[in-house]
């Protein structure tokens, strides 16, 4: 009665404790092993276990989705390294005890494998030993090595490049944080596993070496204490002790064989989805062709007199019967995929080719984003073809939207048979904005500007930005992400290129819509203050005429309490849209600042000299503050020193800012904003009161 009492109270919790005890305990047997003399029943079971343990890290190394998913193989390896050799201890030290009393003497497994394996033949067991050796030592081992050590080497040299694609598609909003996080922990796990399994691979290859040493020792030592101490002949010690320490030699050999060969299996897979069975099933039996032409070798072969034809015709028959049945099942999957376009029913109907009158719903509008593509460039937005632009273009949008205040519209895809095959347009509102041209099946090296080589490709420039880059295959990645090359795939391309696009154009994507849907959302904590703005003290148009201003100056719009707050209070004063748009800059002016120097106390500057400010003043007044009246050659020596003030902000490593009156800044503003795009246009009223201020630069100062 009390059992069942016990068994109910031994559940799962109490397992817990015992969970990963198992590793420990066989290093500090595999130990004792080493002191302690151990029967032959105790040599027969650790023996079973060394096998089946080598068996089963062979069976997971194929069985693996990914070399990654079995991280801990080196660890493995180099704990059934010291088991067997610990085996290996133990067993000499009974085989040179006790085996001048018969084969058995060291246990039964040692037993078999020198009777039933070699045939009781200790010339045949040499042989054997030494063939064992051989493959395990020179082949199996040493290739293993040599990829182990060239994979450790090229994943830690790939690491930069790697880390720089990781945030160059965290900054295009491909990828969120927590993707990047994962991503980033996968690199940094990779270099760690493939440098680990390169030190491992030693293990391997010094267990190979003891093996042919303990062969010898044992070989030596036996004959020694046969003759000296036993009593025993030359010939009868030599085929007792040769016997056992062949048979202890090749049931340490064997799952030595195995382990090496799951090295080897690890080391030379890629690190890609999918078994070893699957991975080989699909890439050696896909092309068809190949097993045609190897059915008519063996045919031909087979029918050679002489040649053993059954074995031959055999084989040509089943792989001639394997290519017709894999033809047979692609041929049926692709007529699966085709799907009828001209009717949903069995039979067409003809009032489908009657021409129908035309009427408004045949005149569509102009799309707010637009992206056409090529024919070839179909893949990318299929997903049945693996394409993945519709998800980047997917993150950029909510990248933009969560940087920008409002929500980017959607982006229409089509195909356009006008453009080339390997070209995209980008169009806002109907026109065009940015255009590029893709190789989908190659992916894009950027140089960032220092790399340390060449990669072979086709030369061309990166849409986005303008920089240097080359078109390669992509097996040249790591190489070229070695150099120092930023690599991405097509669709990131695209998505890049977009959201500079879509940046730069941010103002044309607000309307009116957008701005009612803005006050909406902040009327559900703050009603009282949209209230009073919209229409008792603005207009819903010259609110929006506001919001884009902002947004055409860069500054984004995601305090939109701050905003109403500030049109509530100075709407009242004026209606003039650059008035109400300057007023919100100071009020936003932190947000300004942090977005272009950072948290960063020191501000570095561009400013005007005394003299030229009041010049550029008095021109302003009588043009009507819209920048006409600035001489044309006073206007080209301003942008040349602005230029060249902006270079060496870059070149120091620090943003550009030019910091002016709040009566030159909009002028200032419009002036750089396609010249010197990097350059930031601030007034005096926009500097917070806790940052200071640097002056690098005095446009027009004589020296």
């Amino acid at each position: 009665m009390q059992l069942p009492l016990f068994l109910s109270k031994f559940d799962k919790s109490h397992l817990q404790h015992l969970k990963g005890i198992g590793t420990p305990i066989l290093i500090v047997a595999a130990l004792a092993m080493i002191v302690l003399p151990l029967p032959p029943l105790m040599l027969d079971v650790l023996f079973s276990f060394n096998i089946a343990l080598a068996l089963v890290v062979l069976l997971v190394t194929v069985y693996t989705r990914r070399p990654l998913d079995f991280g801990i193989f080196p660890s493995v390896l180099l704990v059934a390294t010291i088991l067997r050799l610990a085996l290996n201890v133990a067993s000499t030290r009974v085989v040179l005890l006790e085996g001048h009393n018969g084969g058995d003497a060291a246990g039964k497994v040692i037993e078999a494998f020198g009777s039933v394996v070699i045939g009781g033949n200790y010339a045949v067991g040499i042989v054997v030993f030494l063939i064992l050796i051989i493959i395990n030592f020179v082949v199996v081992t040493k290739g293993a090595g040599r990829i182990a050590e060239v994979s450790a080497r090229f994943t830690l040299d790939a690491m930069p490049g790697k880390q720089m694609a990781i945030d160059a598609d965290l900054n295009a909003g491909l990828i969120t944080q927590d993707e990047a996080r994962t991503r980033r922990e996968e690199v940094t796990s990779e270099a760690d596993f493939y440098g680990s399994m390169d030190g491992a691979s030693k293990f391997v290859k010094g267990d190979a070496i003891a093996g042919i040493v303990i062969l010898l020792i044992n070989l030596i030592g036996g004959l020694f204490i046969g003759m000296m101490q036993h009593g025993l002949g030359f010939g009868e010690a030599m085929e007792i002790y040769t016997l056992l320490t062949i048979g202890d030699g090749l049931v340490a050999q064997i799952p030595g064989l195995l382990l090496s060969i799951g090295t080897a299996i690890i080391v030379t897979r890629q690190n890609k989805e999918g078994d070893l069975g699957n991975q080989m099933a699909s890439q050696l039996g896909d092309n068809t062709h190949v097993l045609v032409v190897a059915a008519g070798v063996m045919t031909l072969m087979g029918i050679v007199p002489g040649m053993p034809h059954f074995a031959f015709l055999t084989l040509a028959a089943i792989l001639g019967g394997l290519a017709w049945y894999i033809k047979k099942l692609a041929t049926a999957k692709a007529t699966a995929l085709i799907q009828p376009r001209n009717a949903t029913s069995g039979q067409p109907k003809a009032e489908s080719n009657a021409v129908k009158e035309i009427g408004w719903d045949d005149v569509h509008g102009v799309d707010t984003i637009g992206l056409e593509v090529g024919y070839r460039l179909i893949p990318l937005v299929d997903k049945a073809q693996g394409g993945e632009l519709l998800n980047r273009i997917k993150g950029v949008r909510k990248k933009l939207s969560q940087e920008l205040g409002f929500l980017i519209p959607p982006v229409h895809i089509r195909d356009n048979l006008d453009l080339e095959p390997n070209s995209y347009r980008v169009a806002l509102m109907g026109v065009t904005n940015g255009e590029g041209e893709l190789r989908h099946d190659n992916e894009l090296a950027i140089n960032p500007g220092q790399v340390f080589g060449t990669v072979k490709g086709i030369a061309t420039k990166d849409p986005a930005f303008g920089l240097d880059a080359v078109w390669i295959s992509k097996d040249q990645r790591e190489h070229a992400q070695t150099l120092g090359y930023t690599v991405v795939d097509a669709a990131t391309v695209v998505a890049t290129h977009l959201s500079q696009i879509l940046t730069n154009h941010a103002a044309s994507l607000l309307g009116h819509e957008e701005v009612q849907n803005l006050l909406d959302m902040l009327a559900k904590h703050s009603p009282k203050l949209v209230e009073g703005l919209v229409p008792d003290t603005l207009p819903l148009t010259t609110v929006v005429k506001v919001l884009q201003n902002l947004l055409h100056e860069g500054v984004p719009i995601r305090d939109m309490r701050t905003i109403v707050q500030t049109l509530v209070e100075y709407g009242a004063k004026s209606q003039d849209v650059d008035v109400l748009t300057a007023a919100c800059r100071i009020a936003l002016r932190r947000l300004i600042v942090q977005e272009v120097v950072g948290s960063k106390q020191e501000i570095p500057v561009i400013t005007f000299a005394p003299e030229l400010e009041q010049m550029l003043h008095q021109s302003m007044q009588a043009a009507g503050n819209d920048g006409a009246g600035i001489e044309p050659g006073l206007a080209d020596r301003i942008q040349q020193s602005l230029q060249e003030a902006h270079q060496n902000q870059e070149l120091s490593g620090e943003s550009a800012v030019m910091l002016t009156s709040g009566i030159l800044r909009s002028v200032m503003a419009r002036f750089v904003k396609y010249t010197i795009p990097g350059l930031r246009v601030l007034s005096y009223q926009e500097i917070p009161d806790d940052k200071q201020i640097r002056i690098v630069s005095v446009i027009g100062q004589s020296n």
